[in-house]
């Protein structure tokens, strides 16, 4: 493990801290804001994983699900 991984992964866990209160909460943002966001984030952890950073996939991939979760949330919600 490198220490790019736990800065890269800290960093992903705070992002994904922020996420819970509009996961949890009514309002929520645009589902193309959602659904890209997820994306280019899941092409982060690919990345993260062709690094060998995998704590940084790990806690990327889980960032995206938030993201996708939050575009699956808006459009129920239509």
């Amino acid at each position: 493990m490198t220490w790019q991984d736990y800065v890269l992964a800290a960093g992903s866990w705070i992002f994904l801290i922020a996420l819970i209160p509009a996961i949890r909460g009514k309002e929520k943002p645009p589902v193309s804001t959602s659904i890209v966001t997820g994306t280019v984030l899941a092409v982060y952890a690919l990345v993260y994983a062709t690094l060998g950073l995998w704590i940084s996939v790990v806690s990327t991939s889980f960032m995206s699900l938030a993201w996708f979760t939050l575009a699956v949330q808006k459009m129920m919600k239509r």
